[in-house]
């Protein structure tokens, strides 16, 4: 699937499923794989749908006989640990012209973009899917927690109002900001944060940097989420301020 630099992969897993697979080794390196799965998980512990993620390994022959060079160079680099999507089959893409949300669930996904710093999900490339009945589904969130592309000063990122909700493609339809923060500061809570960050592979994390240890950056990324939600009224406010604005 030739998008971007990422070249994500539909792939037949030995449990049986699809899954669209994220390579370790695609050029954002994984920070990425970082990002979509803390964001993703996040979001399913707020309820909000969002394709199984899985660890998926390549072993050291998968792609040897790869006729593409480049295809076989990023499996190569990808043998490890890499991350899987669950393929939503028959699924179409949210259109922001066509579709719309509840003010409960379209508030519920722009508070959480805000909480993750997710600048991908904009009237350009929704990141959305419908399935199943035409619910919403929740897909890509590798843009997200940008702060980690620079270690130093994540403290005042997680005080950020998050002024790029201004193009998420859902901020008209989100009429529920302030109820949608006491819902999701009620599922969303420090025990699920570090669980979810502790889950973040080892092998990700070593070579995602060479500048702090594993375990520096798992505190990191948990003390960047408990800051922000603890402080979610920043965002929040300025997602309602903005909206206001828009219309």
């Amino acid at each position: 699937m030739r998008e971007g630099g990422s070249l994500p992969a539909l792939i037949d897993a030995d449990d049986g499923f699809k899954y669209v697979l994220k390579f370790r080794g695609g050029g954002h390196g994984t920070k990425v794989l970082i990002a979509e799965f803390i964001g993703g998980e996040l979001a399913r512990a707020a309820g909000l749908r969002v394709p199984e993620l899985v660890f998926i390994n390549l072993d050291e022959d998968f792609g040897r006989t790869e006729g593409d060079e480049e295809i076989q160079d990023l499996l190569q680099a990808s043998r490890g640990v890499n991350l899987g999507l669950h393929f939503l089959s028959g699924a179409l893409t949210w259109d922001e012209s066509v579709n719309h949300a509840t003010p409960e669930e379209a508030s519920r996904i722009v508070w959480l973009d805000a909480f993750i710093t997710n600048v991908d999900r904009t009237w350009r490339n929704t990141n959305m899917l419908l399935w199943h009945s035409r619910e919403l589904w929740l897909i890509d969130h590798g843009a997200s927690l940008y702060f980690h592309h620079n270690w130093t000063g994540w403290e005042k990122a997680a005080l950020s109002p998050f002024p790029y909700i201004k193009d998420h493609a859902l901020l008209r339809d989100a009429a529920q900001l302030d109820e949608a923060d006491a819902e999701m500061r009620r599922l969303i809570i420090p025990e699920i944060i570090e669980d979810i960050v502790d889950a973040v592979p080892e092998d990700w994390l070593i070579q995602a940097s060479s500048e702090i240890s594993p375990t520096e950056q798992r505190l990191v990324y948990s003390g960047f989420l408990k800051t922000r939600l603890s402080n979610s009224n920043i965002f929040v406010s300025h997602a309602r301020e903005t909206r206001n604005a828009l219309i």
